[in-house]
């Protein structure tokens, strides 16, 4: 096993478990990992919620609802059979102390699960997850060996779908601190930027393939053709006019603020005019001080 890579819908699913169940406490919520495991790396797709209790003074008391995890399971794998069990996830900072035994009952439905610690309430930019499995560790002196945990690198991933749904979402998150302005340019600077990539993506491939480094693909270069096919044909009349109105409206807009922006600097202006004159016009008050008499 390389890596661990958690997809943006498993994050939003576990942090809106944490929030129902076991938010302003001090509890952990379980649940199970779905997806692929592809030439050493595990692709975490998709994931829910398993009902989950423990001892806060014994962590070796615990209770798992196996018989919701096979119900939901058989549900899951009717929506998508590709999708497997790769492990389970649990919500905190560190491990704890029952996590083996947790993971040795994964083990009767994966053969090597791996366990994904979600930090739900990070102090700082870092990544909020970290993977590990368990392997055998021989002791030193003994032929017995024992279960540890062994960290493994994990980072977050995304489909082009679940990249397009993520930015979606965050156009929907407004920082009070941040103007609508300002926002709303940053996100369209995003999106241009975005959007410049891909088109340069596409470019590279199809130069390849003239030079004939790399073979056509006729699944691409038939979504190619439906993109082009979906772009506006500019030489419409219709369509150069309601380009040329909405330019106008545009400019409209921008003339009238400027003037308005223009009129209330000369406003402020001749009123920074007028004080200083009439600050100059006012007679000086003669110096107050002690009386001298002769």
């Amino acid at each position: 096993l390389e890596e661990v890579v958690v997809h943006p819908l498993v994050l939003l699913s576990v942090v809106d478990h944490y929030n129902r169940v076991a938010k302003e406490t001090r509890k952990r919520v379980v649940g199970v990992l779905l997806g692929e495991t592809s030439k050493g790396v595990v692709h975490v797709t998709n994931s829910y919620a398993v009902p989950f209790e423990e001892d806060e003074r014994d962590p070796s008391i615990w209770f798992l609802d196996h018989t919701y995890h096979e119900n939901m399971f058989a549900m899951f794998r009717k929506i998508n059979a590709r999708e497997k069990v790769v492990g389970w996830y649990s919500t905190g900072r560190h491990l704890k102390d029952s996590d083996l035994a947790i993971n040795e009952l994964f083990m009767d439905y994966c053969r090597s699960p791996v366990l994904v610690v979600v930090d739900v309430q990070p102090k700082d930019e870092a990544l909020p997850t970290k993977a590990y499995y368990a392997v055998d560790e021989a002791n030193e002196g003994t032929e017995r060996s024992r279960r540890v945990f062994q960290h493994v690198t994990c980072g977050v991933g995304a489909y082009e779908a679940e990249e397009i749904g993520v930015e979606h979402l965050l156009r929907d998150v407004k920082d009070s601190t941040v103007t609508t302005l300002s926002t709303e340019v940053a996100a369209k600077m995003a999106s241009l930027r975005g959007l410049k990539s891909r088109l340069e993506e596409i470019k590279r491939y199809l130069e390849l393939v003239l030079e004939k480094k790399l073979p056509p693909n006729n699944e691409i270069l038939g979504h190619l053709q439906e993109i082009f096919n979906l772009l506006p044909s500019l030489e419409l009349e219709s369509m150069v006019q309601a380009f040329v109105v909405k330019t106008n409206d545009m400019m409209m807009v921008m003339y009238v603020a400027t003037l308005v922006r223009t009129v209330l600097a000369l406003h402020s202006l001749i009123n920074n005019k007028e004080e200083r004159i009439l600050e100059g016009k006012r007679p000086l008050k003669p110096a107050e001080g002690p009386a001298v008499t002769a």
